[in-house]
């Protein structure tokens, strides 16, 4: 099979308008975890492994800076909130079904 060229099933149209299969939200492998790695010592709380479109994650992580408090953002399929966040995270993801746990130290 030839590597590279134009492939329209994959890319094309007939892959936007085909809806993506998503697990339920207590199916999917949530992790939460606090990071300072690469940011001059700024503590965030990442959130990886949430199964929603581009937009849906957006309003999850809108959802959860107002339940945190803080700032954040939408990192490809990343949410990562401002400061140490862990706790409040897992509580809140936790009370929209899903079964989020704890990564890292």
């Amino acid at each position: 099979m030839a590597r590279g060229g134009w492939r329209e099933f994959e890319t094309g149209p007939l892959a936007r308008d085909r809806p993506a299969a998503i697990r339920p939200a207590a199916q999917q492998r949530v992790r939460v975890q606090r990071s300072s790695r690469g940011r001059g010592g700024k503590t965030i709380t990442t959130i990886t492994g949430v199964e929603l479109p581009a937009a849906q994650l957006k309003v999850l992580a809108k959802t959860l800076k107002i339940a945190t408090g803080t700032g954040g953002t939408v990192q490809g399929d990343v949410i990562e909130l401002q400061g140490d966040q862990v706790q409040k995270a897992l509580e809140q993801l936790t009370a929209l079904g899903y079964r989020p746990r704890r990564a890292g130290g």
